[in-house]
């Protein structure tokens, strides 16, 4: 391990991931890490570096560097031929997939999720992707954009660009009950994707087909797939979602939704039991098996924010204990993001009390809960958010499940306050 570390910039500095130039060198470190270490030791090494670099409070193109090794050891480790299809949607997305050079919110995802791709499954080894844009709606016209930047730019990339709208007027299952693209919120676009995904199979006979998805910003280098993709093929599990609540994770967060976030997770836990071993139900970074998609994305009832709940809730139920967790590097992607002005916790939790009242069988406290919770107004929200209590503020939300140290009574009075 020694030698490895040799090999990592140690010291403070900033990283970028919209530099492309950052990111090269970040999977050059990665190279040259798995360039000193034979198959059978890789994951075990690197495993053991990430905690090391964890403890140290490492840089983080350093930690990064690490992840995206142990990733590319896990796709290398693999048994069976493996394709990987990511989903992402875009709505309003035609400042960021343009380069910084052009804009300043420019992020180029488009070209940077590919040059990433390429990198994990440079070598081959039976191992394929494609990628899946879905536009959502989008007023500006983000999917004709991200069109003509693969005519100009990657031709040759197995990326296609689909439109909820096309899916809409077709008269899809999978989109049913919407009328319009508007009343999707990404959650249309992104089950859309990946049961379009799913439909279509992987791009090559006898290859067992991964289908995932992830956001449109640059918030996480796909160069990680592997790690999801090892939990499914090699863990034997139906579901790998990243996470940001894990102590191997990594995460660079601007703003301060932090409490926030803490209440809407100790809400939810109070609602739907089956998911009380997860935390982190948002990162938009998850994979799933193919039969596993195409069992669970027709008959969704939310096609907002909060499909990620859903979507995980019908996996465990459908097996139980089918979901692993992988500790990812993140870095927030907040300044053109789509959804922070929306703020959408409050309708979230109104979809997640329905899907409670869907698929759980009834429970006293979960139905109080549920029925304050559609009760809420915006209003009442916005106090409860200024004024979270001390134990959910303060708490972990590891153990909200668990733990529930806060009353029904008492969320209503901070909610008056």
């Amino acid at each position: 391990m020694l030698r490895l570390l040799s090999r990592l910039p140690l010291e403070a500095g900033d990283y970028d991931p919209r530099d492309p130039a950052q990111s090269a060198e970040a999977c050059a470190l990665a190279d040259g890490m798995l360039g000193e270490l034979g198959p059978g030791e890789a994951g075990r090494v690197l495993g053991e570096l990430e905690g090391e670099l964890v403890a140290r409070e490492a840089p983080l193109l350093a930690q990064l560097a690490t992840k995206l090794a142990r990733s590319k050891a896990a796709l290398r480790a693999l048994r069976e031929p493996t394709h990987l299809s990511l989903v992402f949607a875009m709505y309003k997305e035609h400042t960021r997939i343009l380069p910084p050079s052009q804009h300043p919110h420019g992020e180029d995802f488009l070209l940077q999720k590919i040059a990433q791709l390429d990198w994990l499954f440079e070598g081959g080894g039976g191992h394929a992707w494609d990628l899946v844009a879905v536009d959502d709606g989008c007023p500006e016209g983000s999917g004709r954009l991200a069109q003509e930047i693969l005519r100009e730019h990657a031709p040759a990339a197995p990326v296609r660009v689909l439109f909820l709208e096309e899916a809409i007027a077709e008269g899809l299952e999978v989109v049913r009950p919407l009328r319009s693209p508007s009343e999707s919120q990404k959650g249309g676009s992104v089950v859309y994707g990946m049961w379009a995904a799913a439909e279509a199979g992987p791009g090559r006979e006898g290859s067992r087909h991964v289908v995932g998805f992830t956001d449109a910003d640059l918030s996480t280098n796909l160069g990680q797939a592997g790690l999801l993709m090892e939990g499914i093929c090699a863990g034997g599990k139906d579901a790998a979602i990243g996470s940001r609540r894990e102590r191997a994770s990594i995460v660079i967060k601007q703003g301060k939704r932090n409490t926030r976030g803490k209440l809407f997770i100790y809400l939810w836990k109070g609602l739907i039991r089956p998911l009380g071993g997860i935390i982190d139900t948002q990162c938009g970074f998850k994979a799933f098996d193919a039969e596993t998609v195409r069992a669970i994305t027709p008959g969704m009832i939310e096609k907002g924010f909060a499909f990620d709940v859903e979507l995980l809730l019908k996996t465990e139920l459908r097996r139980k204990g089918s979901i692993t967790k992988v500790p990812i590097a993140w870095i927030d992607s907040d300044e053109a993001s789509t959804t922070a002005d929306l703020e959408p916790y409050l309708s979230m939790l109104g979809a997640i009390a329905r899907m409670y009242r869907e698929y759980l069988p009834p429970d006293p406290e979960a139905e109080a809960l549920a029925g304050w919770i559609e009760g809420l107004t915006e209003e009442e929200w916005n106090r409860l958010s200024e004024h979270v209590p001390a134990a959910i503020a303060e708490g972990e939300p590891a153990e909200f499940s668990e733990l529930r140290p806060v009353s029904l009574q008492e969320l209503r009075q901070a909610s008056r306050l």
